[in-house]
């Protein structure tokens, strides 16, 4: 693969050498790497969109009060910081039933006890490689959105490349955090996804309006967007219900709220509420799930804590 610098790449973009900086910097620039001071772009990079003029969409249903659940997050953040022994048990708790019910969604037969024992590493018998590795990567991808809480990552192209690839890894090699070369249609959906062509400016956008014209948002708003606006452009070939959901608990956990469970019996309403918010753009019957599932898991924490 051939590289230009920043500089060659302003001259050819007809954009400052800085805002190439910046770019790379946010993740925005396709394979961009950084040796020492410098960056080195893929001479075939796409142009990145310029988000700050992005215009505003009219997404309808935002208006929520949030004071309950903000009170419940008070009320867990003076018992921080969590002892070790708790934090670990709220965490494995969490990696089992989080990893079940994301799966079953998308159709992977483990039950909930089969999923805790996979975890554990024995293989089920009658049960599919495939499904097995679903478990033992869901994890994986749990494990690396704490990581990168921990780390105070910003939301990019790269971190959500690298969720979706950790999510398909030993699956489908070839597609691992690589956006979709062909059209798709969702089983079940009245939306249609746009055309391959149009994910890569997509994705820039979707990662500009986050940053820009979300702030304003409470993080539940926030998170309940990205989860709906990310998988409106499904950007990937598969796995693309699996990383929006931890994309939603990223947001969420950033900002200090206990990561929420979809659960499979909720499917049906589920998928109503996204298809709605993608053909209408009204996010209220979403947030309204969402915000119920914060109540949930708040309480729960509380339940252990107090």
């Amino acid at each position: 693969m051939k590289y230009m610098s920043s500089k060659e790449a302003s001259e050819k973009w007809k954009i400052s050498d800085r805002r190439i900086r910046v770019l790379c910097n946010e993740g925005r620039i396709e394979g961009a790497v950084k040796i020492g001071r410098n960056w080195s772009i893929p001479t075939d990079a796409v142009k990145p969109t310029d988000a700050r003029e992005i215009s505003k969409k009219n997404y309808v249903g935002l208006d929520f009060d949030f004071s309950n659940i903000d009170s419940l997050k008070e009320a867990i953040d003076k018992h921080r910081p969590f002892s070790k022994g708790l934090a670990k048990s709220l965490q494995e708790k969490l990696i089992v039933e989080w990893t079940y019910n994301s799966n079953a969604i998308e159709g992977n037969t483990l039950t909930l006890t089969e999923t805790k024992v996979v975890l554990e590493g024995i293989t089920i018998g009658g049960k599919s490689m495939v499904e097995h590795l679903e478990a033992i990567n869901h994890r994986e991808a749990i494990l690396f959105v704490e990581e990168l809480i921990s780390n105070k990552a910003s939301l990019s192209e790269w971190l959500i490349k690298n969720i979706h690839a950790l999510i398909l890894k030993g699956i489908d090699n070839n597609n691992t955090g690589k956006y979709r070369n062909e059209n798709v249609v969702i089983s079940g959906a009245k939306h249609i996804p746009p055309k391959h062509y149009e994910v890569g400016d997509l994705m820039q956008k979707l990662i500009g309006e986050y940053q820009n014209e979300w702030k304003v948002f409470h993080p539940v708003v926030r998170a309940t967007l990205l989860h709906g606006e990310f998988v409106k452009i499904h950007p990937f070939i598969d796995g693309n219900g699996r990383t929006s959901r931890l994309l939603l608990n990223f947001e969420l956990m950033k900002n200090g709220h206990p990561p929420i469970i979809i659960k499979n019996e909720e499917r049906a309403r589920y998928y109503d509420v996204i298809d709605l918010a993608h053909t209408t753009k009204n996010y209220d019957p979403f947030i309204k799930l969402v915000s119920e599932l914060v109540v949930e898991s708040e309480k729960l924490w509380l339940s252990v804590l107090d």
